[in-house]
């Protein structure tokens, strides 16, 4: 697992200060049936690779980050704010 996370906020800081939660999913519709939702809350795939990921910086600015980390070498390729990501793919 890296040992250094660089968070857009704090810098550089270790990984024990940051909570891992999970995989970014896009989220169903309100009215998407039964079978999406199950999946989308409870199945997840494990993949080989680069992966995002919802972390949330608990020990320091507390802010949720995505992360892009390869699951086999566990190095960090980009860390960004979750909420400022959420814009930036909202726009056209």
């Amino acid at each position: 697992m890296a040992s250094i996370i660089s968070c857009p906020h704090c810098g550089a800081r270790p990984r024990e200060e940051f909570t891992i939660q999970g995989a970014v999913l896009p989220r169903p519709a309100s009215d998407a049936g039964t079978k999406a939702w199950m999946d989308y809350v409870y199945l997840r795939d494990n993949p080989r690779g680069c992966h995002r990921e919802y972390w949330h910086h608990t020990s320091g600015c507390r802010r949720w980050l995505v992360i892009t980390r390869d699951t086999v070498s566990h190095e960090v390729e980009t860390c960004h704010d979750a909420a400022l990501a959420k814009e930036t793919e909202a726009r056209p």
